[in-house]
């Protein structure tokens, strides 16, 4: 059975850890549990970010970190938009359809708080995900990341996700 939940005081240990797996599979340098200790736990508190969780047949499988941009937010890209800003699965999960149904799940509840285009930066490895679930590239590009722009009406959900 598969189960999307918020992040929770339960499980902060074991998304600490995922994070940083996630890192390292990215090639960064930086230390991950670090990160979601003194940077993404503050903001899930603050309200500035949401975080879910996915498990499948009770095994922790992946994560979801998504916001409504807004002034004030240091994240802030574009204002009124959603933002998914990171998205993974663990690598003997994958292929399962476990990431477009948690991509599914962000998106609903991004449009449920008003949110009317979503928005990511993916990078390259994550780009057919995303244009899979619908997402198209647009003409704008992250200076500060140095990525393409991806964008999508919060209208269009993922159909091959909802029946997951």
């Amino acid at each position: 059975m598969v189960r999307v939940f918020p992040l929770n005081d339960r499980y902060a240990d074991k998304f600490a850890k995922m994070f940083s797996d996630y890192y390292d599979e990215l090639g960064c340098d930086e230390d991950g549990e670090h990160l979601v200790r003194e940077y993404i736990l503050p903001d899930l508190l603050a309200g500035l970010l949401k975080v879910d969780l996915i498990e499948d047949d009770g095994a922790l499988s992946g994560f979801c970190i998504y916001q409504t941009d807004e002034p004030g937010n240091e994240w802030n890209f574009k204002d009124g938009w959603g933002d998914i800003r990171e998205i993974y699965i663990v690598m003997q999960r994958r292929r399962k359809g476990l990431g477009k149904f948690l991509l599914y799940t962000a998106e609903m509840k991004l449009k449920e708080a008003g949110a009317k285009n979503i928005y990511a930066l993916p990078d390259d490895g994550a780009v057919d995900f995303f244009a899979a679930c619908g997402y198209e590239l647009s003409d704008e590009v992250c200076q500060e990341l140095e990525c393409n722009v991806f964008i999508k009406s919060a209208q269009n959900g993922c159909k091959d996700c909802r029946n997951k």
